[in-house]
């Protein structure tokens, strides 16, 4: 037996709520520093590649012979490529900052690095070409100093939405785990919600079948409610299933409820060949069937039918389930909460959006429950 103190030591290791211990943070933020820096060195080395080869092919158009003049474009370029490494990792540190902040550094740093750029372009120049009587031109100069600054200032915006890709992939990544985190607990919500109360009744009917002397169908209800629960426990909630599988589930389930109602309750599933292979969330059925034995058969003493029925419209797939209902006033509810078809309702709207529907008709002689999801197989 497990003491207290050690229950306690283990929820401090391995959190309760299933969360990764904290020491797995630093390891994603490395991975992710990882992968930036990895593919702004691919995103630069593309760049400067291409300014090269615009370099050379612009100057070859004005008469300056590309290959002499490589080694010198090479070494200005490589004087660019490090003030690129110092406004990237500037903008690194500003990621948090909002655009205008880091618009304005972008802009300054571009007029400084192109103004430090354009000397150096000189110095290259005097240093390759050895003019005999060189005299500062303003106007080259100032034509590299436009050039320059448009060069520095595409980077970094480049460079930024790149920041920002990742930004908005992270977010979807945290989205999709905040999805599967809702819908797992919502699974597990389910559960408990129908397993002790489906249990209480079902170990209350075959106790009572036992006193009456009936244990085979008492021992019927025992496997069968087996099987039942340990099917349901073993669903991964985040994975679909065939309706065939769903619709056998619950199969199991209303086989249980007529050894609790045999002169009552009859049930029928009718359903296409085709749409046997459709893929549906799991236990997606099982708010709908447990809905209609609690309000549909229990409160009546007569026979009650339930119908399950499913076909393919197109592209998309349709699954109805139906009871019939004792004498009520049209539009007036049953009694009880609508927690099972709510639960329905935000479970599509969750997983599908627009692409799914779900309606209810509640009528004197019937409850209909029809789903509409997108086809998938």
């Amino acid at each position: 037996m497990t003491s207290v103190k050690e229950r306690q030591a283990e929820s401090t290791i391995f959190p309760q709520n299933g969360a990764r211990p904290p020491a797995s943070l630093p390891s994603a933020v490395v991975q992710e520093r990882k992968a930036i820096t990895v593919t702004t060195v691919k995103l630069a080395a593309l760049f400067w590649f291409c300014v090269f080869i615009t370099d050379s092919f612009l100057w070859g158009l004005a008469g300056v012979d590309p290959v002499k003049s490589a080694l010198g474009k090479f070494i200005t370029n490589s004087f660019g490529v490090g003030l690129t490494l110092i406004v990237t990792a500037l903008l690194f540190l500003l990621r948090q900052a909002s655009i205008f902040v880091k618009v304005t550094v972008i802009f300054v740093f571009s007029v400084i690095a192109a103004a430090i750029l354009s000397g150096i372009d000189i110095l290259v120049y005097i240093w390759f070409v050895r003019p005999a009587n060189w005299t500062f031109d303003q106007v080259v100069f100032g034509h590299t100093m436009i050039s320059s600054t448009g060069m520095f200032f595409g980077w970094s915006c480049l460079y930024v939405a790149l920041l920002y890709s990742f930004d908005v992939r992270d977010r979807e990544r945290s989205l999709a785990l905040a999805r599967e985190e809702a819908l797992s607990a919502q699974m597990r919500a389910l559960r408990y919600q129908i397993n002790p109360h489906f249990l209480f009744n079902t170990l209350n009917s075959a106790m009572g079948l036992v006193e009456e002397g009936a244990t085979a169908r008492a021992q019927r209800m025992m496997l069968s409610l087996s099987t039942f629960l340990r099917q349901t426990l073993e669903l991964d909630p985040l994975k679909d299933v065939t309706l065939a599988a769903e619709l056998e589930l619950q199969e199991d389930y209303l086989e249980i409820e007529r050894e609790r109602f045999p002169d009552r309750m009859r049930f029928t599933i009718d359903v296409e060949a085709a749409a046997l292979k459709a893929l549906v969330p799991n236990l997606l059925l099982q708010p709908l069937v447990e809905n209609a034995v609690k309000h549909g058969i229990e409160p009546c003493t007569g026979e009650v039918g339930i119908r399950i029925t499913a076909w393919r419209d197109g592209d998309q797939l349709c699954i109805r389930v139906e009871n019939d209902l004792c004498s009520i006033d049209e539009g007036s509810p049953r009694p009880g909460s609508r927690i099972g078809l709510r639960n329905v309702a935000e479970r599509l709207a969750a997983r599908f959006g627009t692409r799914s529907s779900f309606e209810t008709r509640l009528t004197p002689a019937l409850f209909r429950a029809e789903i509409k999801l997108p086809w998938s197989v």
